[in-house]
Order: structure tokens, then C-alpha cells, then sequence
């Protein structure tokens, strides 16, 4: 992102430890260890319910305290359990959104907005006020009350609130899960041109795939209270190393399978599906001849012919039958037997033009490195 120089970007340092759960009820819960720094720009926290996501935003918060590490922002600390050092989380300046918006609904949308100046003169709060209501297209409703207004609105409100404060990151815990997509993108692209030019770290936790695709500038991967996977989102979730952020990531087909042979001079092994005779031609690794590995493929990246195809660079070619076909908004969804039941997604042109029925016999097309070598 290019920031003007006259703009000062912030840098946010996270190192924290802490135990969930009651260890002296019996209760061995989760032990929550990260450590990471992120600049100005989105940062997804991407995982599953419990991973410890939300609990790292309360940390930097300071809603719940670490049992050890630090925090900090630029050369400002806010916790250290070597120094003893705790900033109270009124005083760190951090913008934090929650699912629950949490608007006042006895306030008018400029008093909720300006509830976090109450130390500053009136002129000053409201000028305040105006500008950021301005930058998120919500001016016009600055004397209404949130039950007046619709629900992206009120998440307008909320990020304006947020950012009022001129906070020196912000943190955001899923707030766009109840708007439809094209609100959510209208708003997230507002929230990006007003990071142009504030250039404050922004930590975002979502579980939609697409929110990650289109928002992150990096993506951490959060497994049971663990950091497992760092970098871009094509990288991460791509190209994904470990079964479990293939899961996440959206990979449908996941086999059991074990190594037949390996053609070193090609980079390539072949492995069979377990429980049956599809053989399937996967990128090389250091798995030997007859040890068992798990193979993903996305369903969006298997190609269906209706008639035997030759002469293709793809090296799997895997003959099946429609068991079931259903239409998912602009996409569809097909089961096909193969002697193992593979999932693939097409377009219902692909389906019109190739007259594609269950019970229909096709032939699945793979690419080598469509097939995945998962930990």
C-alpha cells in the first residue's frame, strides 16, 4: 500500500501466552501462543471456532490479560509481563468492532460516534465527527437513532465510532457477517481508502474465504491456540500444507491414499486411492513407496468431458458416473462415483452445453498440481 509520507505507519508486535480453561478444575482447555508483527494494511486471523482468534484481539484490547509476552505498538508498549507493564484499555487507543455493534440506542448517530471524544471541546467533537461520517457516507444521518437506520448503515456507524479516535490500530471480529455481499464490499472498500491515509495495522478475523481472497494483504492461520501457516492468501490457503487449513480453505475432496511408485525425473509420484483402483499422478515428496499421505483437491479445479479425452498435458484422467446434481446459486454441485466418490463444481453453462444428467458417464480431468500432498 502507498501511504503519504506525511502519514506515520504504526507497526503492531504481538508476542502472548495465555491458558484457556480452568487447569486446576480438571479442565486442560487450550493454551494460546502466538507471536507475530504485522504493518499498516489487513492482516486476516483465519481458523476455526475456538482457535484462539478473538482472544488475541482481547489481549491487544486489553480485555484479557496475557500470563506472559508483550504487545506493542511502534515504540509504545501496552503489555509486558517481564516489566510489568499493563496499560489500562481505555488509555491504549485501539479500535476494536465487535460482531454486536453495541450502538447506543438512545444516542443519535453523531453522539454515538463522538463517544469516545468526551475529552475533547464540542467544536472539536464535532468536527470530528462530521469528517469521519463523511468519509463513510453516512453525513446525512447524523441526527437519526440506529433503530432508524438499515444494517449496513449502522456497521458504518460503528467503524466511524471506531475510527473517530484516530486509533493507532484497529481490530475487527467478524462485524460483516450479517450483510449481504454487496454492502460488506461497498463498506470494506470505504475502510481501505480511509487506511490510505491513516496507515494503522488492521487485524481482521473472518471465516469467509472469499473476505480473505479479497481483503488480505497476509493471512495467519490459527489452529488450536497456534500460529500454523503465514503469508499471502493465494500462498496459504492455495497451496495449503496442512489437512486442516485445506479444510478451511474450502477443499472438498480429501483421500486417504498410498504411494504406488515414484518418478523422481519428473517430480511426480503415483498413489492410489484407498479403498479403491483410482490412481492418481501427484507432485513429488519425500513419502516412501507404499507409506500412506493424504491427497486434497478442490472441487472447482476438476474439469468433466463427456467423452473420453486423449491427448491432454493433464496427467489424470478418471472415468465416473453423475450420482447427484444440484445448483448452489451460480454454481453447481455434482457427486461422481469413480469407485470413490469425488465432489466438482461447474458452471450450469458447463452443464447445459456438455448435457451433463445423473447417471450420465464422464471422465474427470486433473491436473498434476491440482492434487495436493497435505501434512
Amino acid at each position: 500500500m502507498n501511504v503519504p509520507s506525511s502519514v506515520l505507519a504504526h507497526e503492531l508486535s504481538v508476542e502472548v501466552r495465555r491458558v484457556l480453561g480452568n487447569p486446576s478444575a480438571g479442565d486442560r482447555g487450550l493454551t494460546l501462543e502466538a507471536r507475530f508483527a504485522v504493518g499498516s494494511g489487513f492482516t486476516i486471523l483465519f481458523g476455526p471456532s475456538g482457535a484462539g482468534k478473538t482472544t488475541i484481539l482481547d489481549c491487544i484490547a486489553g480485555l484479557q490479560k496475557p500470563d506472559s509476552g508483550r504487545i506493542s505498538v511502534s515504540d509504545e508498549t501496552f503489555f509486558d509481563s517481564r516489566r510489568q507493564v499493563n496499560v489500562a484499555t481505555q488509555q491504549r487507543n485501539i479500535g476494536y468492532l465487535f460482531q454486536t455493534l453495541a450502538l447506543f440506542p438512545h444516542m443519535t448517530v453523531r453522539r454515538n460516534i463522538e463517544y469516545g471524544l468526551a475529552q475533547l471541546d464540542a467544536r472539536e467533537r464535532q468536527a470530528r465527527s462530521s469528517e469521519i461520517a463523511d468519509s463513510f457516507g453516512i453525513a446525512g444521518l447524523l441526527d437519526r437513532r440506529p433503530a432508524k437506520i438499515s444494517g449496513g448503515e449502522r456497521q458504518r456507524v460503528a467503524l466511524a465510532r471506531a475510527l473517530v479516535t484516530r486509533p493507532k490500530a484497529l481490530l475487527l471480529d467478524e462485524p460483516m457477517s450479517a450483510l449481504d455481499r454487496s454492502t460488506r464490499s461497498k463498506i470494506l472498500d470505504d475502510l481501505r481508502k480511509w487506511n490510505e491515509a491513516h496507515a494503522v495495522p488492521v487485524l481482521y478475523v473472518t471465516h469467509e474465504r472469499e473476505e480473505v481472497y479479497a481483503l488480505g494483504d497476509r493471512v495467519l492461520v490459527l489452529e488450536a491456540g497456534k500460529i500454523v501457516a503465514d503469508g499471502t492468501p493465494h500462498d496459504v490457503l492455495s497451496r495449503p500444507q496442512l489437512e486442516s487449513i485445506a479444510q478451511l480453505a474450502g477443499f472438498e475432496n480429501i483421500f486417504d491414499c498410498s504411494v504406488v511408485a515414484a518418478h523422481a525425473e519428473q517430480g511426480t509420484m503415483t498413489c492410489r486411492i484407498d479403498g479403491s483402483e483410482v490412481m492418481l499422478e501427484v507432485p513429488l515428496t519425500r513419502v516412501a513407496t507404499g507409506n500412506p499421505i493424504r491427497v486434497g483437491i478442490r472441487a472447482g479445479d476438476i474439469l468433466l468431458a463427456s467423452s473420453q479425452p486423449h491427448d491432454l498435458s493433464a496427467r489424470n484422467i478418471i472415468a465416473g458416473t453423475i450420482t447427484s446434481l444440484r445448483q448452489q446459486d451460480v454454481t453447481v454441485i455434482a457427486e461422481i462415483d469413480c469407485g470413490v466418490m469425488f465432489a466438482v463444481h461447474f458452471t450450469p453453462g458447463a452443464r447445459q452445453s456438455l448435457g451433463l444428467e445423473t447417471g450420465k458417464a464422464v471422465w474427470l480431468v486433473l491436473k498434476t498440481y491440482s492434487c495436493h500432498v497435505l501434512q
